[in-house]
């Protein structure tokens, strides 16, 4: 392979967007040849904006051609293990968004395809990538603090979802939480064995109207015998709060929320900054681009991929043992979902 991998992007909505303007103008040894979405004004208008070649409504044109490298795949969820099964017949890489599905069988299927394919794969767990994450994971693996005893991760949107995505999204333990549940595999470097969910619906009673929750609370029991909470709210009326803190045995590390400036106004009355980042768009841009690369890296130079096909899997039967815990008001260990 050459010095340059040529990408096929799949998907032009937001976060394929993202995609292609990291591709265009931040990751130089990537370029994108095609760009396919089933709304073909989208995809001429990202191929306007970001230099690529073409713009296609079929994303088999991708598929087909000789010249494509491998796929970033930004489509809807739905669409996500059947791309990739094509993707790894036409032996092409690929780089998918999370989640890979909601279902563990339809998973399984599209992990055999790319393991019978011999291709790589990447999923977009981009939250790894980022300075502040990734610091913590450091503490850990070095030993900075010890044996880790507690984690306790804060994440929490500055608003819901619009309705149209909640009715779709597979609830908000496979569509929000499932990044702090990898978070907390990745950081913790250790499986998590158990989940006890409490939760509810605390911000807008439409989202219980369609069976989903907006506040949640999750326990985790790891295998290393430490124990974590992950701490979900749908509305933080104050911006995108994005915080963690593991205590352990030698001391403790957290990280805090990223602002938009580091100014602080002191008077009379009281001492203030600004809110934090609004949304994930402008917090985990520079993870957007460093999971990217490191993708693109991992093709071109035939090393591991950096969150592998199980990566992906994991925080899905995370997400159906939390859901099953709030159904049944009981601890759930992982291994009791089989699909």
């Amino acid at each position: 392979m050459s010095d340059m991998l040529n990408l096929g992007l799949i998907g032009a909505g937001r976060i394929g967007r993202l995609h292609a303007e990291h591709i265009a103008y931040r990751i130089p040894n990537a370029r994108c040849l095609i760009v396919a979405d089933v709304i073909e004004e989208a995809a001429q208008r990202a191929a306007d904006e970001f230099r690529i070649n073409y713009a296609v409504a079929d994303y088999q044109t991708i598929l087909n051609s000789p010249a494509i490298d491998a796929v970033v795949i930004c489509s809807a969820t739905h669409t996500h293990a059947q791309i990739i099964q094509e993707a790894a017949r036409a032996g092409k890489h690929i780089f998918c968004e999370k989640p890979i599905d909601h279902n563990l069988t339809v998973i399984d299927a599209a992990l055999a395809a790319v393991a019978e394919a011999g291709v790589k794969l990447q999923v977009g767990f981009n939250r790894r990538f980022d300075a502040n994450y990734a610091r913590v994971r450091q503490a850990i693996a070095r030993g900075e603090i010890g044996q880790p005893h507690l984690m306790h991760i804060i994440s929490r949107d500055p608003g819901p979802p619009p309705m149209e995505y909640i009715k779709v999204s597979g609830g908000i333990f496979l569509d929000m939480t499932i990044h702090d549940f990898d978070m907390a595999r990745f950081l913790m470097g250790c499986e998590v064995e158990e989940v006890y969910t409490a939760a509810g619906v605390l911000v807008d009673p439409a989202i219980d109207e369609v069976g989903d929750l907006d506040t949640a609370l999750i326990t985790l029991k790891f295998a290393n015998g430490a124990m974590g909470v992950i701490d979900n709210s749908r509305q933080a009326v104050y911006g995108y709060d994005q915080r963690v803190e593991v205590l352990g045995s030698k001391g403790a590390v957290q990280t805090d929320n990223n602002y938009p400036n580091s100014a602080v106004i002191s008077d009379a009355n009281a001492v203030r900054r600004d809110l934090p980042l609004n949304f994930f768009m402008e917090r985990y841009v520079e993870s957007y681009v460093n999971e990217l690369q490191q993708f693109v890296d991992a093709v071109l130079e035939d090393t591991p991929t950096p969150v592998t096909g199980e990566d992906g899997r994991i925080p899905v039967l995370m997400g159906l043992a939390a859901r099953r815990s709030y159904d049944e008001n009981r601890p759930v260990r992982l291994d009791e979902i089989t699909g």
